[in-house]
């Protein structure tokens, strides 16, 4: 894969872990520049581990990962974005100084995950083309890492204006982008 290649597939891999940190620092009370670069380490570690663990599995599992990996991402989205809803729905908007300050590293992580499970299936797809995996691999985690601290400064301007309801907005973007995965993949089939 040749520097164009690996940036594009970099940046594709981010967008949607943009999507859901937009959600995240409209859900937090002022997010400040460290929380997003921690939101952003976070998911820009996990990124980036994803597809070396796919490359990994794709020499002796491909057929097991590429079987159930769209169904993993979409239940993951679901349930995180489905609980998104919930939290948006749940009363009136909330005054700025009830909003927590941070999200736990735990809501954090199992967000990062669900949101890479595409990185960990091209993984599997770099594999097979004998790619580098080191370069690729950080270039999606640096990309994911300065999309999500981005979304999260992003979020922190839309949840003053859009207050609780950029929950609800965040959570169906979630179940939006699992949909879409489980679609293209059974669409695929």
């Amino acid at each position: 894969m040749n520097l164009l290649a690996t940036a594009a597939l970099a940046l594709a891999m981010s967008t949607d872990a943009f999507a859901v940190a937009v959600g995240k620092g409209a859900a937090l009370q002022r997010p400040h520049l460290r929380e997003a670069l921690r939101t952003g380490a976070i998911f820009g570690v996990i990124e980036g581990l994803t597809p070396v663990i796919g490359w990994a599995l794709g020499h002796w599992a491909a057929p097991y990962v590429q079987a159930w990996d769209h169904w993993i991402a979409f239940t993951l989205l679901g349930v995180l974005g489905l609980r998104m809803m919930r939290e948006g729905l749940s009363g009136a908007d909330d005054d700025e100084d009830d909003k927590p300050t941070s999200h736990s590293f735990w809501l954090l992580a199992v967000a990062g995950f669900a949101t890479s499970i595409d990185a960990m299936a091209v993984g599997v797809g770099l594999a097979f083309i004998d790619a580098n995996i080191v370069t690729t691999a950080g270039a999606i985690g640096l990309s994911t890492f300065i999309m999500v601290t981005l979304g999260v400064m992003v979020g922190r301007g839309l949840g003053k204006l859009v207050g609780k309801r950029a929950e609800v907005v965040g959570g169906l973007v979630l179940i939006a982008i699992g949909s879409l995965i489980l679609y293209e993949h059974l669409g695929q089939g």
